[in-house]
């Protein structure tokens, strides 16, 4: 604690050491500056997990892989209008490589011509991203195409 107070008692050299470290932030921020606020938009995958068979429904799983910063927000919709039942996601999860994966899942029984709809959220894009499901829903792996609102 000795030399806490030692230098508490020098004021002039702590406010001198203060400002080389922010000097020494400024310079060396700009130059990581443009990678942190870098945006990477999502890669999506809408697909049939399970088909529906009797009281069994059906499960689709909406996931967005490679994407930067983290957070992110997935929607389902049904027919233009909000899926929240039987609707569940998992947390963003670190790649380990600054990239984020997200999974949500959806549990329904299907309807004859309904459209089924992932909306994706991210700072990436100024506008939500909407992945639908493919027409033929018995596809186990349906990459859809993104239609921009």
């Amino acid at each position: 604690m000795k030399w806490a107070d030692d230098f508490n008692k020098k004021p002039e050299w702590l406010h001198k050491e203060a400002e080389k470290i922010i000097a020494h932030c400024k310079r060396y921020g700009q130059l990581f500056l443009p990678e942190v606020e870098k945006t990477v938009k999502p890669e999506v995958i809408v697909r049939t997990v399970r088909q529906a068979c009797g009281k069994i429904p059906a499960m689709l799983i909406c996931s967005a892989y490679d994407f930067y910063p983290k957070p992110i927000k997935l929607t389902w919709m049904r027919d233009d209008k909000e899926m929240t039942a039987d609707v569940t996601s998992t947390e963003e999860l670190a790649d380990g490589d600054w990239y984020y994966q997200i999974h949500s899942h959806l549990e329904y029984f299907p309807k004859p011509g309904e459209k089924i709809s992932c909306v994706v959220e991210h700072a990436s894009s100024n506008k939500p991203m909407i992945y639908d499901l493919g027409e033929n829903k018995a596809d186990t792996i349906n990459m859809t195409t993104e239609t921009k609102l």
